[in-house]
């Protein structure tokens, strides 16, 4: 834990550690967590009581997200269960497409360490779904 960073987030950082995650603090409110493995990080902000995690799937040229592009990506069927995406404005006409997802804290005992541990496994597993369903795009 930083100087800077919340007794929550220190808590989250600690059980994301204990699990396997190599984990570092860019911002006082924010966590990078690296799956050891396979080299895939996420991204979790810790606003309030609410932790928002996030993965950059792709970074790609605007106009390569067609609106079929976007209606597979809305599907019920992608094989994405609990995540959910999300296209944000990069540099030089560029979109970044995360897959995303969140969970309520409590009193950081046993049921939000869960969460927090599912929110970080669910992106970790729906991340392969997402990476194939936009295996066209060029990044």
């Amino acid at each position: 834990m930083t100087a800077t960073s919340s007794p929550q987030l220190g808590q989250i950082h600690a059980l994301l550690a204990e699990n396997g995650y190599e984990v570092s603090e860019p911002a006082s409110d924010t966590l990078k967590i690296k799956q050891v493995e396979s080299g895939v990080s996420v991204q979790a902000v810790l606003q309030g009581d609410i932790v928002f995690f996030s993965l950059v799937c792709t970074v790609v040229d605007r106009a390569a997200i067609t609106p079929d592009l976007m209606s597979r990506m809305l599907a019920a069927d992608n094989g994405i269960s609990t995540s959910y995406f999300q296209i944000y404005q990069a540099d030089n006409g560029n979109a970044a497409i995360t897959l995303n997802n969140f969970c309520k804290l409590e009193n950081l005992g046993p049921e939000d360490e869960d969460d927090i541990l599912s929110c970080v496994h669910f992106l970790l597993v729906d991340v392969l779904s997402a990476r194939r369903l936009l295996g066209s795009l060029q990044s």
